[in-house]
């Protein structure tokens, strides 16, 4: 049953894709900016069961959203709840058929490792949001934590520190709930092989997406402090969402 549940999961993407770039060209063609690549994003996390529950109010525009991170569907859930494009590693570029959606999806591709280029990637990413479109990352740079959340990689807020005019920062805290154990992706797992993981799960998985208040970057003295509040802001909620858990769960009992 998991390999026929992921099989039509699979394929309902792949009809979804299909359908999604003739809508997308299409938009294209009477020159309208396309709404079609994160809507498929969030197609396919709906797809994958999750089942997602937006508290707060996410910006609409003129915004870097910064995120924990903990799997591929986080992407999906954004995507779904922001429209935003997203920052990625410049690595999933070259990935055949995702570096090519990740591309029509406005993907600013960075070189994580690459310390000497920060300033031509800040420059990429201000532009990206000086055109107004909500852009997302996820500072930690990796999925590795797990539940728990890394340290958060100040270079990549290097294009808002001092901001484009207007942009904000806001803090987005993903919770799994009880399911984030499973749905994290950590180790040597490749990429197939959790995607299929994913995929043949039973049942729905709800997820919250708990957008937090907003930062002006302009406010902080340097990008490593934006990091830090930002961490500060996403651990804190996490925190109090694992404390409540906890309590209802002794309630029940």
């Amino acid at each position: 049953m998991r390999t026929v549940r992921a099989a039509s999961r699979v394929l309902a993407i792949v009809a979804a894709m299909m359908a999604g770039l003739i809508l997308h060209h299409l938009w294209l063609l009477f020159g309208r900016r396309s709404p079609w690549p994160p809507r498929f994003l969030a197609f396919v996390g709906w797809t994958a069961g999750m089942r997602p529950r937006v508290v707060g109010t996410p910006l609409r525009d003129h915004v870097l959203f910064v995120s924990n991170h903990l799997s591929w569907l986080d992407i999906m859930l954004i995507a779904d709840a922001t429209g935003s494009a997203f920052v990625s590693k410049d690595d999933v570029a070259r990935w055949p058929l995702i570096g090519w959606l990740a591309r029509l999806n406005d993907t600013v591709f960075v070189a994580r490792t690459d310390r000497r280029d920060v300033h031509r990637q800040a420059e990429a990413l201000r532009g990206a949001l000086a055109s107004g479109r909500p852009v997302a990352l996820f500072p930690e740079g990796t999925t590795e934590g797990g539940r728990d959340v890394l340290g958060f990689r100040a270079s990549l807020l290097a294009a808002v520190v001092p901001p484009p005019p207007g942009v904000r920062v806001q803090p987005v805290a993903i919770d799994y709930g009880e399911a984030a154990h499973d749905i994290a992706w950590v180790g040597g797992e490749g990429a197939a092989a959790n995607a299929m993981r994913i995929l043949s799960r039973p049942g729905t998985t709800p997820v919250t997406l708990k957008f937090l208040t907003p930062i002006d970057p302009a406010t902080m003295p340097s990008r490593k402090a934006l990091a830090q509040a930002a961490r500060d802001e996403i651990v804190a909620q996490l925190d109090r969402d694992l404390r409540d858990a906890s309590a209802d769960s002794r309630n029940r009992l």
